[in-house]
């Protein structure tokens, strides 16, 4: 068996595991042993970084970037970009659309799983009855997930997943189908965000195959990165004054729609975690705070530098997609920073769940334009130096 083989099994194997922590975690199981599975899968990473070529620009951009993640996991104790970075330079040679088939079919897999075994009584809470929003008390249904959120949350990337993959393709009907089981969703887990954002992603997708000339035009990704930036510009105001919403009313008609999590900023904990005050350029490690607000919690658990740098990364990464003229992807991630705005899902210590690492992975050496030049294995770099240097 070559390399090249030998190396994708390392990936499948890393990938695979990645996802079932993930499916764990939104299960009713305990996980005694998430740490070290992460251990195992930064492992089964590498090797397949070590079974791939790269450019000596390549080699360069990724000890960059895990220079930063060194630096991060001393100033916080957080590992993930260490672990990011590695996933994303594994991704090298690896067809992406495949790996995202396999994630699809494996995560589809699993939520069922999760469904039945709750609805059969073996494992999971069907339904909750509690307070969600105001003083009413409500039954909302989250099948095995924990709570109705990460119910219609798992529907929503499952939904994304489909899109990407099948949309430029699948009967218009279908995505009336589909519209029509956000609603049946919604009704199930009171879910205002996540139906939203579905309804959304399955709009975007259609007003994008039937429209083939806007597939092309930079209007679409010019607005995706104008997008990104209003998102995180949003969270910065809300980390800013989220203590002082109440004071301005029409700052306070906004929170409402995304229920109260801005002022929660302020509220929700002794040490307001996620304002303004508590963001440091590097993160800290009593930042560990959990929250709803994505981007907020990006800032917070990392810092300003790593953040700005992934906000930086994402717009190299729009205008990669543009230049490909890749629209369906340009339409996760219009969804994704959406989504991020009001929920933190992505934001985690699970890197399955951020689609656009994988994005990132596919095309990275092109997004640096560091993919031309010899190629080499880590060992062979020295001679690579020398030969480029001749």
């Amino acid at each position: 068996m070559n390399k090249a083989k030998t190396g994708n099994i390392f990936f499948y194997a890393a990938f695979t595991i990645e996802l079932l922590i993930m499916l764990i975690d939104k299960s009713a199981i305990a996980d005694p042993i998430e740490g070290r599975l992460f251990q195992l899968t930064f492992v089964l990473f590498a090797l397949k970084v070590c079974m791939t070529k790269y450019t000596v620009g390549e080699w360069a951009v990724i000890v960059l970037f895990e220079v930063l993640g060194l630096i991060s996991y001393l100033t916080t104790g957080r590992n993930e970009i260490i672990r990011i970075v590695t996933m994303i330079a594994a991704c090298k040679n690896m067809d992406i659309k495949a790996v995202f088939s396999y994630m699809f079919k494996v995560v589809l897999a699993g939520c069922s799983g999760l469904v039945i075994l709750s609805l059969t009584g073996i494992l999971g809470t069907v339904k909750l009855t509690a307070v969600f929003r105001g003083d009413t008390v409500e039954t909302r249904y989250c099948l095995g997930m924990g709570h109705p959120n990460s119910l219609h949350c798992m529907f929503f990337m499952l939904i994304l997943l489909f899109l990407y993959l099948y949309g430029s393709s699948v009967k218009r009907y279908w995505l009336a189908v589909l519209f029509a089981a956000n609603i049946g969703m919604f009704f199930l887990t009171g879910s205002k965000t996540g139906t939203m954002v579905t309804a959304f992603a399955i709009v975007f997708t259609a007003v994008l195959v039937s429209m083939p000339k806007l597939q092309k035009t930079p209007l679409v990704y010019a607005l995706t990165a104008f997008l990104l930036l209003i998102c995180t510009g949003i969270a910065w105001i809300a980390a800013a004054f989220s203590e002082k919403v109440p004071y301005y009313p029409a700052m306070r008609r906004f929170d409402r729609l995304l229920s109260d999590r801005i002022v929660n900023l302020y509220y929700d904990s002794a040490s307001h975690a996620g304002t303004l005050p508590t963001w440091t350029l590097f993160g800290v490690p009593e930042n560990e705070y959990y929250f709803d607000m994505g981007w907020v919690r990006l800032f917070y658990w990392y810092g300003i530098i790593p953040a700005c740098i992934y906000v930086a990364v994402l717009v190299l990464l729009i205008w990669q997609l543009y230049r490909e003229k890749q629209y369906l992807e340009i339409m996760v991630l219009a969804s994704l920073f959406i989504y991020t705005l009001v929920e933190a899902h992505i934001i985690s210590v699970y890197l399955t769940r951020d689609y656009t690492l994988l994005f990132i992975g596919a095309r990275f050496g092109a997004m640096f334009y560091v993919n031309k030049g010899k190629n080499g294995h880590f060992w062979e770099l020295p001679g690579m130096l020398q030969r480029k240097a001749g």
